[in-house]
């Protein structure tokens, strides 16, 4: 008879024991693409224009010879988990940009290489060395632990890290430029609409420019949006939307929601139900944001919005399934919802008063 442990036979403890180690040892997976992005190797092979083999990316890197190893490394577990393909050019061993790479080249209109550079910037990463402090503390999120303010206080304080992250949360928006292509029904026909906690504006330009009609204002705090210029149709306005927020047809919410407490998202919908309950007209909501379905989506799928929950959490926030949302509506004084897929892990939500 095999020998066994706790009634588990050695099979299943090796299983486990992978399971463990690939876990302990993921922070190397972001500090993997963090190295990656500073070094500027999608770009290089991005502008290389083909393939490029080891010795001439460690040539235009400048690597010292005895790094070479440790780059060769470094390619092939990025290429093992499919951020490079290896291909073979003339019988010489090469590597190529995959979909999940070319998002890495900073010169690509479609970059999130400053989504990587904030969120793995060591002033927020080295926070979550405290999430057991974190969760013995009532009501202070992470960053109140390890930073001393919340969040938003803290990047308020810190220009530098604001610009990051406005920049982060741009090269998202980005990605609602490819999203929008396939659903411009949302906006269809709407007059004027308010972006709130629309940042710099990225998602309300690509809105703008798809419908040249459509009057948008993008609200977001005020620090956020000065010295930004709109246009005919697009223009800024700052506030805080826990008091009141512009009066529109319709107000839109990317990626606003989930950074929130329960309590306070009521608030936030309570205000927006007020900003489109102002000219008779049956006004709406859009909501850009996770919507947890572990029974219907892929594993991989709700691997990362589990893992965005936690992230949020950190802020006090948290991502919702469909009854968690449709909880807040109803308290919020809405009478209906409707979900629509949009990307991979988002959905479009729209609540009608």
């Amino acid at each position: 008879m095999a020998s066994s442990i706790n009634g588990r036979n050695a099979s299943e403890i090796f299983q486990g024991q992978t399971l463990l180690y690939k876990h302990l040892y993921a922070f190397i997976d972001s500090m993997c693409l963090k190295c990656i992005v500073e070094l500027g190797i999608p770009d290089i092979i991005h502008n290389h224009g083909q393939p490029i083999t080891l010795p001439e990316l460690v040539s235009i890197l400048q690597i010292p010879p005895a790094k070479v190893s440790q780059v060769q490394s470094l390619m092939r577990y990025l290429a093992h988990n499919g951020f490079f393909e290896r291909v073979r050019i003339h019988e010489k061993e090469s590597y190529a940009l995959t979909a999940a790479s070319e998002l890495l080249v900073k010169s690509c209109e479609l970059s999130l290489a400053p989504m990587i550079e904030f969120v793995l910037d060591p002033t927020l990463s080295n926070s979550f060395h405290q999430l057991k402090k974190w969760v013995s503390e009532k009501d202070l999120t992470l960053f109140d632990i390890s930073l001393g303010s919340h969040l938003w206080d803290f990047l308020n304080k810190n220009p530098a890290l604001n610009k990051s992250f406005n920049e982060a949360m741009a090269s998202d928006s980005q990605m609602m430029n490819l999203a929008l292509r396939d659903c411009n029904w949302v906006f269809q026909g709407l007059e004027f609409i308010v972006d709130v906690g629309g940042g710099t504006g990225t998602t309300a330009k690509i809105i703008c420019e798809a419908f040249p009609n459509l009057k948008c204002i993008v609200f977001d705090r005020p620090q956020v949006i000065e010295n930004l210029s709109g246009s005919n149709n697009l223009t800024y306005v700052g506030g805080d939307m826990f008091k009141s927020i512009p009066k529109a047809d319709v107000i839109l919410l990317k990626w606003i929601l989930h950074n929130w407490t329960d309590k306070d998202c009521i608030k936030i919908l309570k205000n927006c139900k007020e900003a489109i309950s102002n000219n008779g007209k049956r006004g709406k909501v859009i909501i850009i944001d996770v919507v947890i379905n572990e029974k219907e989506d892929e594993h991989k799928v709700t691997e990362l919005k589990l893992v965005m929950d936690i992230t949020m959490a950190c802020v006090n926030g948290k991502e919702r399934n469909e009854e968690e949302w449709k909880k807040l509506f109803m308290e919020a004084g809405f009478q209906d919802y409707k979900i629509f897929p949009l990307t991979k892990y988002l959905s479009v939500i729209e609540i009608y008063p």
